[in-house]
Order: structure tokens, then sequence, then C-alpha cells
């Protein structure tokens, strides 16, 4: 069944046009007192030397030096600008650079907006400085610049070791081996995490297995496997995949469930929908605590969660009670900077029962449980509001447990093992606005 991945709540396509620059910066004054008081700060870097099929994301090809020149003048204009909103009592906890692919950009324009970053805001003693990199390309002088800029986690987009699937899907594959690359980046003492995709052309099940053991080798501190999402209306790129075929729902479960069973065995333990991290990571043991949660950086703990604050093309900006998603279109962006404007697209403003539907979401997604009379405890309300908001009806409950997907013991939901896989379905059982939304818009849960 098509529903949302849930990385917002509502989903990005009830964004609209009418929120705009001023609503940003008054949600942004309000924010000072909100919840939670971490700042994240998103880096939207577009660029990649190659598109590939599959890709879901907002990029593009890498241009001349003078035009990415620009573009990072724009990067570093718009955080100065969140910097006169944001109080300055606040501290950092999360910086994450995403694309696209970062470190198709000189290492030299990413040294400039860590530097100002470290320059204008004050971090907490364990903040998260992340980077997303294709290991094509990435060379030990440039893991050493990532290093000296403050970065301590680095994830590397494998997406498959075979070199017939990413040719298929129009990837580069690595000069050097993997192994290489991580050895370099843990002299730096840079934490590892490598994100893999299942679902594309001539993978199966043996194949998946195979990349997933060699992976499990390298011990990575996390590990993603990340379902592909063919969504060719909305990417119409993705259609070349067609030609090639791609692996059905069984195939793709069972993918799935063989890499889970290997990781398992290995030690590494479930975080979320399609992250792995090893037992004495922060991740698991939040979670083992129920109290993992989830931005548009990723899983993180509560701790080191923060509202959202994105620069960048396409970047979303995630605060308590708006989104704000800056133009697709990089000239009108970086025209909008060099008069230091914010060039809001579009947004949404959440009202308090929409916030509370946002934490039902976010428990289900991130604990796999919910509790009503712990959440109202927590967000400062009552228990009928936290069911009664979200028209969940007892006859959607009672399918999911009778299919095992989740027991009961009062009001208390807990997910079973098996549920975990169908946990987007789960969530959609708590949104109402999936009562009136076409699934057409979102991909198939597998």
């Amino acid at each position: 069944k098509p529903v949302p991945r849930y990385t917002s709540y509502p989903p990005a396509n009830f964004f609209h046009e009418e929120f705009g620059e001023e609503d940003f910066i008054q949600a942004m004054t309000d924010s000072n007192k909100q919840e939670p008081q971490n700042v994240s700060i998103y880096i939207h870097i577009p660029f990649c030397n190659k598109i590939c099929h599959y890709c879901g994301c907002n990029s593009m090809k890498m241009r001349e030096e003078e035009f990415v020149s620009k573009y990072m003048d724009a990067i570093r204009t718009e955080l100065g600008i969140f910097r006169r909103y944001i109080s300055p009592e606040r501290k950092v906890s999360q910086v994450h650079w995403g694309g696209g692919t970062p470190n198709s950009l000189p290492a030299s324009e990413i040294e400039k907006v860590m530097d100002q970053l470290h320059k204008d805001f004050v971090f907490t003693s364990n903040a998260e400085k992340a980077i997303e990199c294709n290991p094509a390309g990435l060379t030990n002088a440039y893991i050493d610049s990532l290093q000296r800029s403050g970065f301590n986690r680095v994830s590397l987009g494998i997406q498959d070791f075979s070199k017939k699937v990413l040719e298929t899907v129009h990837r580069e594959a690595p000069e050097r081996e993997v192994e290489e690359i991580i050895a370099h980046l843990r002299t730096r003492g840079l934490r590892v995490n490598l994100d893999f995709i299942y679902g594309l052309p001539y993978q199966d099940p043996l194949s998946f297995q195979n990349t997933i053991q060699r992976a499990i080798k390298i011990q990575p501190d996390r590990l993603v496997t990340f379902s592909y999402a063919h969504v060719p209306w909305v990417k119409p790129a993705q259609k070349v995949l067609e030609k090639h075929g791609l692996p059905g729902p069984e195939a793709k479960t069972q993918m799935f469930e063989i890499a889970t069973g290997l990781l398992h065995e290995a030690g590494y333990k479930s975080i979320g929908l399609d992250h792995f991290a090893k037992e004495n990571d922060e991740l698991y043991i939040s979670l083992k605590n129920k109290k993992l949660h989830r931005n548009f950086q990723g899983y993180c703990t509560r701790e080191t969660t923060g509202q959202v604050y994105a620069a960048g093309i396409s970047s979303i900006s995630q605060l308590h009670a708006a989104y704000s998603q800056n133009t697709k279109n990089i000239n009108k962006y970086i025209e909008s900077l060099s008069e230091e404007r914010i060039p809001v697209e579009k947004g949404y403003l959440l009202n308090a029962n929409e916030v509370i539907i946002r934490e039902v979401i976010n428990e289900l997604m991130c604990n796999f449980y919910l509790d009503p009379q712990n959440l109202a405890a927590r967000l400062g309300t009552d228990v009928t509001q936290i069911i009664g908001q979200t028209g969940i009806k007892e006859e959607a409950l009672q399918n999911f447990e009778e299919d095992g997907l989740l027991t009961r013991s009062g009001d208390v939901l807990n997910i079973q093992e098996y549920g975990k896989f169908f946990i987007r379905n789960i969530a959609a059982a708590f949104d109402p606005l999936q009562k009136v939304e076409s699934g057409r818009m979102f991909s198939k849960t597998v």
C-alpha cells in the first residue's frame, strides 16, 4: 500500500505556497521559546558528478567552479540570517550535510562553511557533525580536510558492492576498495555509517546477502538498508530502471529479512525501520529507554535532537510548529540570498492537534510502541486527546493484532518484530489525513 515515509508530519505534499518568508521568520523567532531547545543545522548540496537513475533527491550535475562558489556564498548568507533569529543561548547539537553529493565540492568550500558555523554558534560537547559522501573519489587528503573541519561522522553511500548493479543505476564505483577508504577514516577518528539500497535491478536475495556479509566484515558503526522507492511519476529518470527489471515485493521482503537476520547475528540492533547500530551505540541505548527520536537528519536521541534550520535549495527547516521549504530553483536561490532574502517556496504551520499526531507517529516509527498516558504527560495534555486526534478505529487495531503485527495491554501498543517491517502501514492508520489523501503521492511500503 502506498503511504508516506513520515520523515515529517504532515508529509511534505501538504506544504503550501501561502506560507512565505515572513511566516518562516516568525516561526524562527517563536522557536526560541519552544522545544527542543537544541539547534540542528542541515546543509543541502545538490551537486553530483553523475546522477544515479534511482535518485529521489533534489540533485543536479556538477556545475562550473564559479557557479558552485556563488551557491556556497548563498549558503553562508542563509546561515548568517538564521544566526540573527536564533537565540545565542541555544546550542547546536547536530550538523548534517546531505545532497546530492557533498564531497563533490572542493574541500575548501566545506571548510569555509564549517569555520563560519564554529564562529557563529556554540556547540554542545557531544554535537554530531556528519556528512554524506560517495566513496568514489574520496581521497585521503579530502578525508583529512573533513577531520580538520570538525566532522566526526561520515556516511558512505555504498548502495551495493556489485559493479554490475552500480553500472546499471549509473553510479560511480570507487577506484579503490571501500575497506581502504574506511581504514583511513578511522585513523582520523571518524565514525562510519554505510548506506545500502535494496530493490535495484540485478539485485536478488543471494546477491544482497553477499553485499551485507561484506559490510559486516567492515564493521561499520551504523548501517542502513533503504528500500528503493520507485516513483517514476515524481522522478521520470527512474523509468530507465524498468528496462532492466525491478525485484518484486517478495524478493524485496526476502532481501530485508536476510539482511536483518545477518546483522542481528553479527550483533547489530535494529533502529527504526531500516537502520542498524551496535549494542553500545547511543541510538540503541536510547531505543531501549524508549527515547529514540527522528528528524530530517535521521534517527537521533532526544538529547541530541534539535529543531532543524536548513540551508540550500529544496531544504526543509523543521521547527516545533512549522515547516519551511526553500525554492528548488538554484538561480532563484542564489539571487534571493544575494539580496539577503530567504527563498521560501512553501511551508506549513502545525496546529496543536497536528503536533499531537506527529508525536504519536514518531513514537510508533522510532520506539515501536505507544503509551498514550506517558505521551500525554510529556505533551501536557490528556489521554483522550492522544488517541482522539488520530481517529484510529478499533477495527484497524484488531486487524493489526490478528496479523501478529502488534500487541495491546490496555491502551499501550507494542509493535512486534515482524510488525516493524510494516510500521509505515501502522503509522498511516493513526494519520487522519490518509483517510482523504490519495496514495499516488507515495511509494509502496514493500
